[in-house]
């Protein structure tokens, strides 16, 4: 386990981040033309960003996050 602390600013910084970058593969996951491989690898990276972004947000932020997996597998 590592522990980081972060001021203020630099917690809204990592929030930004990574929710820009689950919006990507949201993006990335609802294109019809990646394969199922690809989609695979996108969503296991999803869920490791998703659990990150977890520690820091509000359940009402992280709810639009939240993936219903039998569309991504």
């Amino acid at each position: 386990m590592l522990g980081i602390l972060f001021n203020d600013k630099e917690c809204r910084e990592l929030d930004y981040v990574l929710r820009k970058e689950l919006d990507e593969m949201l993006l990335d996951l609802n294109d019809v033309r990646m394969d199922g491989e690809i989609k695979k690898a996108i969503a296991s990276r999803y869920k490791v960003i998703f659990r990150m972004y977890a520690r820091i947000a509000s359940p009402k932020e992280l709810s639009r996050y939240a993936l219903n997996n039998r569309n991504y597998r």
